[in-house]
């Protein structure tokens, strides 16, 4: 019976453990994540001042398509069962 109560008391504290870990990992890619989409932002930034420094007009954004071509792409599924 002492056995068995061993082998609780020790799954119990790799179990706390491993959550412990599995905390820490996620507030770290947390973190990572947070500084990742900084970085792009800044870099962003940098890009737009480097171009208004040079001279270079920055690029036109895609243009959304427009609702009659989107309904052109239809395609109904009646016509895939053959």
């Amino acid at each position: 019976m002492i056995f068995l109560w061993l082998i609780v008391s020790a799954s119990l504290c790799v179990a706390f453990l491993a959550w412990s870990q599995a905390r820490r990992t996620a507030a770290q890619l947390s973190q990572l994540s947070e500084m990742y989409w900084e970085l792009r932002y800044q870099h962003g930034e940098l890009r737009v001042q480097m171009q208004r420094a040079s001279g270079e007009t920055p690029p036109a954004p895609p243009e959304a398509p427009t609702s009659a071509s989107v309904g052109e792409s239809f395609v109904p599924l009646s016509s895939l069962k053959r």
